[in-house]
């Protein structure tokens, strides 16, 4: 079945149930970032496999809402296919909710899964139609009609993080999250992020491709937690585990009638960032909610001394991955046929053989010339193509190991580059590592410090459409809340200080369309420096350890300083990767972490 054939028998059913604009977003029953094949409805029905994005059919159009990541890559899926693209927070371009209101008529009604949209869009959209005399349709999903050969929900087992993992028993995260319940004078916490309720469980699953996550709510009570799941992913261990920490379990999908069944004794604590509009209209009236975010977020955010320890041991096995990986592209380029899928599986070959390797932490991207100014490119058989002796290759990848999650972006030269590609490479260098320099006051924001990135760029009056960093998750999402580098507001949540423990990316990049992309990113660990009267003041560490390519460094276009700081960060690589390596990789690295002059 053709794009056009699914958008075709979408508004046939439609038509069947009196709605006029029907939405499809990027998402599961969690608000996931990221989802697993039964729920990408979004990718089914439009044929663009961007990770973010939202669809919306009416009577007369199709239309794809997503980001400044994923433009290009958009307009080339798109194409053939009668779906407009609407490129987000660009000029001219209407968001999706000011589009539905000037698109819909009188008495319009507007259709979603309520399992697949949050509570706030959820209301956004009861706004809508309650201003064009209308109504919404949210309780069918009108995809699973259509999708005849819809991947079924995950059936892969679970399994348990140890405390030489975690750091911190499931009793003792249950203890401080019912301290922060009596805060809310709340009795019930609803929680539906899958790495909240993995963290505070100490268990984790294979339900998203690369994120290992387990499909599962939760109501955590003041004397025991009610765990909705599929009791067939659970192991005899952990059925004991839970048994002891009062944690019962029920089916996955009784939720829904589960939550119909609160009562007005009950004071139910919510995160509407998180939970899905069905249900937050399941709960009675008579409900006390209260709405806010989880405390999970930052308490998961915030990693143990256990977690920060087997994390740093993580970034050494992933280091020795990837400097390994380096050296042997840089060897056989021009000597061997290497392609972008090829280089992308030898990357994760290299990561294999260190031990302790759970699978990628998210789709790799691998990208070689053009292909690397699509910021979210992903190759596949129909676009891959063979690497040359010649231009800029952009890696952005990462593992999971039992001792945590990496991702790590490093652009490298396969043979002569142009002197701007040069220049470019230079700047982002520099802004990486102006960025992790950075010594700040407690009670800063990543908005605080997003400058010291973009200054390099806003001074040559060039920049990058994306955040400058992201926190990190231990085994969760590789993109985790709350910590984020950016210069905008964001549209949701919030962006709370740096705190300690606290793991961040820093990824600056220049992306040049139809000519080349550039990103170095380095994660970072959020740590105490002095505390005087001035206050607690902070700053970074690194914590990836992989030479950044001096073949693409003008040293004339850096600092002194900028010099210093990459010279530093050469001495740490050499000093933390050369034990693991043979001799060659050894005296490679020790050439590739040269004193820059």
């Amino acid at each position: 079945m053709e794009v056009t054939e699914r958008i075709a028998a979408l508004r046939a059913s439609m038509d069947e149930r009196g709605i006029d604009a029907y939405i499809v977003p990027t998402a599961d029953y969690h608000q996931s970032e990221y989802v697993g094949a039964h729920f990408m409805a979004r990718v089914f029905l439009t044929g663009f496999t961007g990770s973010a994005g939202t669809a919306v059919v009416t009577k007369k159009g199709a239309y794809l809402w997503t980001d400044g990541r994923y433009f290009l890559q958009a307009a080339r899926e798109l194409q053939g296919t009668g779906i407009e693209l609407m490129k987000s927070g660009e000029e001219g371009v209407p968001e999706l909710d000011e589009f539905l209101e000037k698109e819909l008529g009188e008495g319009a009604v507007i259709g979603f899964d309520g399992r697949t949209v949050g509570i706030k869009q959820g209301k956004e959209y009861e706004k809508i139609a309650k201003k064009k005399n209308g109504a919404i349709k949210y309780q069918e999903d009108l995809m699973d009609e259509i999708w005849e050969s819809r991947p079924a929900l995950s059936a892969e087992p679970a399994f348990s993080l140890p405390l030489c993992h975690a750091g911190e028993s499931t009793a003792s995260k249950l203890e401080r999250i019912r301290r922060k319940m009596e805060e809310q004078q709340a009795n019930a916490l609803l929680l539906t992020g899958l790495d909240d309720i993995g963290w505070m469980l100490n268990v984790r699953g294979r339900d998203v491709e690369y994120f290992p996550l387990l499909l599962s709510y939760a109501i955590v009570k003041m004397d025991g937690v009610e765990l909705y799941v599929d009791a067939n992913k659970l192991d005899s261990d952990m059925k004991k585990r839970f048994t002891e920490d009062c944690i019962q379990v029920y089916d996955y999908n009784s939720i829904y009638e589960r939550t119909k069944k609160f009562t007005k004794e009950e004071r139910v604590w919510l995160d509407e960032n998180q939970v899905n509009y069905a249900l937050f209209r399941n709960l009675p009236s008579e409900v006390s909610v209260v709405i806010s975010e989880n405390p999970l977020i930052l308490m998961k955010a915030m990693k143990n001394d256990v977690e920060v320890d087997n994390i740093r041991t993580a970034h050494i096995k992933d280091g020795v991955a990837h400097t390994k990986f380096m050296y042997w592209l840089k060897k056989n380029i021009g000597k061997m046929p290497i392609s972008e899928l090829g280089a992308s599986e030898k990357l994760e070959e290299l990561r294999r053989e260190q031990g302790d390797f759970i699978s990628p932490s998210f789709g790799p991207i691998c990208a070689y010339k053009e292909h690397a100014a699509i910021v979210h490119y992903s190759s596949t058989p129909e676009t891959n193509v063979e690497l040359k002796p010649e231009g800029l290759f952009l890696t952005d990848t990462g593992g999971n190991y039992y001792q945590g999650s990496t991702d790590i972006t490093r652009t490298v030269v396969l043979g002569p580059i142009t002197e701007e590609e040069r220049a470019h490479f230079t700047t982002v260098v520099c802004s990486m590592l102006n960025l992790a320099d950075v010594v700040f006051l407690h009670g800063v924001t990543g908005m605080n410090l997003d400058y010291a990135a973009r200054e390099p760029f806003w001074r040559q009056h060039l920049n990058y459409n994306h955040g400058t960093g992201h926190g990190v998750g231990y085994l969760g999402n590789i993109h985790e809340l709350p910590q984020r580098f950016m210069w905008k507001f964001p549209a949701s949540g919030s962006v709370p200080a740096l705190e300690k423990n606290m793991v961040i990316t820093d990824e600056p990049g220049i992306y040049i369309e139809n000519s080349h992309g550039i990103r170095i990113e380095n994660e970072l660990l959020v740590c105490e420096d002095e505390k005087n009267e001035y206050g607690q003041f902070m700053r970074f560490e690194h914590l990836t350890f992989v030479p950044i390519d001096l073949d693409a460094i003008n040293p004339e276009l850096m600092t002194e300083k900028e010099k210093t700081l990459l010279n530093a960060y050469h001495k740490q690589v050499y000093e933390k990767i050369s034990p693991y390596l043979d001799e060659e990789e050894r005296e490679w690295l020790k050439e590739y972490t040269r004193s820059c002059k």
